[in-house]
């Protein structure tokens, strides 16, 4: 069984950082894409970043330039840092395995979701 359990959401700042980590268990964890998604209240879930197997990346719009994803596949666990913060980033941030190596393959796998809070 995949369990996939996050950490490091919050209450920041505008302007502040925060890394959420993401910690796997049940697969072998490099043969698969991972990504972050986040979902505001009232709002639809959507993909704010992905890393394919080999650690090629990509990045909704609205973060590029300010969050990194990363993946270390001997702790198992994918990490997504991010930078100046703004209140619109404020969401439900959920881990995500996708069943194979690109970030395109379908979901399959969920975490239960970490609260990331952006106010002053």
């Amino acid at each position: 069984q995949v369990q996939l359990v996050e950490s490091g959401g919050g209450l920041v700042q505008p302007g502040g950082s925060l890394r959420l980590s993401c910690a796997a268990s049940g697969s072998i964890f490099s043969r698969y894409a991972m990504a972050w998604y986040r979902q505001a209240p009232e709002k639809q879930r959507e993909l704010v970043a992905a890393i394919n197997s080999g650690g090629r990346t990509n990045y909704v719009d609205s973060v590029k330039g300010r969050f990194t994803i990363s993946r270390d596949n001997a702790k198992n666990t994918v990490y997504l840092q991010m930078n100046s913060l703004k209140p619109e980033d404020t969401a439900v941030y959920y881990c995500n395995r996708k069943a194979g190596t690109s970030w395109s393959s379908p979901s399959d796998y969920w975490g239960q979701g970490t609260q990331v809070t952006v106010s002053s």
